[in-house]
């Protein structure tokens, strides 16, 4: 089977966009194009793979269909990927195995969300539909609240408290500061961050990602054809994906994501590394929780011991054995939903060829992680990307 490379990406600014879904798909493509090293026309993919929920409903039917006649893909076979928030996570894999089968020498892979145009109540109803509707829906449970019951539960179990949870947003807002493509770029204070709005108890204002729009595009290459296009290819070094329950109460814990634990598993395995090999992550951090049991689920440290790693500041820029987030995470660079998965992978691929803000590149860093989860936890895709190849 061949190895498979990304050769190029790019995205939009997070935030809430003056243009539409066209618009910015168009955009994000045209900066994956052109960050390509040699000559490459959007002529040659052979297949596209694009990640989105459809927020709001504008364009549930043939959404990649759409998008693809407007970044000169015309013809290309392409179709839309959905996995709750995980869904250009997924889109990466299938673009990934398309390559690896020998089905295709180039794919994009992408993710799309228009969220800002919707009145509260209306985004309220499309956060929540990648929960459980019989059983969690409606019932009231809503997205920030389901993150809570993990929070306090983790609380009750392991020791851990808000403050730990204070510090991962501190940390997020700092590294989303000087990211020139991030939706909050501004430090927070810890006082500030303690003392939020009450969202679901203990979850404040500074411990939800904020509601982007955005879009991401990669492109990815057959080791057979790497060179034609760069010099200096981003290596996949593994991918692993899972699924758990969807429901929180089918679950035989809600401190640890199984689908997370599964997927890094395989991706680790399949790359013939451990977790401490592992220079910089993008984890998936909707809320200051899930990063926290991210690190653990991830081996980053110890189960039960993912607060005492924040406290210590242990994933700050170049502080610890890994960084934890450097683009500021969906905390801070934003959650457009469809488009985070391969935005995730665009901050790997800029931080592997240094080529993101100075002030915020992993220094020495040869090895990345993207960890990108849906909904609650009930699907997860991670991938581990190299300098180097294996």
């Amino acid at each position: 089977m061949v190895d498979v490379a990304v050769i190029g990406a790019g995205q939009t600014k997070y935030g809430n966009h003056a243009l539409g879904l066209k618009g910015m798909w168009a955009e994000a493509a045209a900066r994956a194009f052109r960050s390509i090293d040699g000559d490459f026309s959007p002529s040659q993919v052979d297949e596209a793979f694009i990640g989105s929920i459809a927020f709001g409903g504008a364009q549930l039917g043939n959404t990649a269909a759409l998008l693809t006649e407007h970044s000169a893909m015309d013809g290309v076979p392409v179709r839309r990927v959905e996995n709750a928030c995980a869904s250009s996570g997924f889109a990466f894999r299938d673009a990934w195995m398309a390559i690896k089968s020998g089905e295709a020498d180039i794919v994009v892979a992408g993710g799309i969300e228009k969220m800002n145009d919707l009145t509260p109540e209306r985004k309220r109803y499309w956060l929540g539909v990648s929960g459980d509707t019989e059983w969690e829906r409606l019932a009231g449970l809503t997205f920030p609240g389901t993150y809570a019951l993990m929070a306090r539960r983790h609380f009750h179990e392991h020791g851990s408290s808000h403050d730990d949870l204070v510090n991962i947003s501190v940390k997020n807002h700092l590294h989303g500061s000087m990211n020139a493509l991030a939706h909050i770029q501004k430090e927070v204070s810890f006082e500030k961050a303690s003392n939020g709005f009450m969202v679901a108890d203990p979850l404040t204002l500074y411990d939800c990602c904020p509601t982007s729009d955005g879009a991401s595009c990669v492109i990815l290459a057959a080791d057979h054809v790497v060179r034609e296009f760069t010099d200096s290819p981003v290596w996949v070094l593994g991918s692993g994906a899972a699924s758990d329950h969807l429901a929180l109460h089918d679950r035989p814990s809600i401190t640890q994501l199984r689908a997370t634990v599964a997927s890094s598993n395989r991706a680790y395995k399949q790359a013939g590394i451990t977790s401490a090999d592992v220079d910089f992550a993008e984890v998936h951090d909707c809320f200051t929780i899930a990063e926290l049991m991210a690190t653990e689920d991830l081996g980053f440290t110890e189960r039960g011991t993912g607060g005492e790693f924040a406290r210590e500041g242990r994933g700050i820029l170049n502080q610890g054995s890994v960084t934890i987030n450097p683009s500021g995470g969906l905390k801070s660079k934003g959650h457009p939903l469809g488009a985070t998965g391969t935005g995730q992978v665009v901050e790997v691929f800029k931080q592997l060829r240094s080529e993101v803000e100075s002030e915020r590149q992993v220094r020495d860093a040869s090895i990345g992680l993207t960890h990108n989860v849906g909904g609650s936890g009930a699907t997860c895709a991670v991938h581990l990307f190299g300098r180097e190849r294996r």
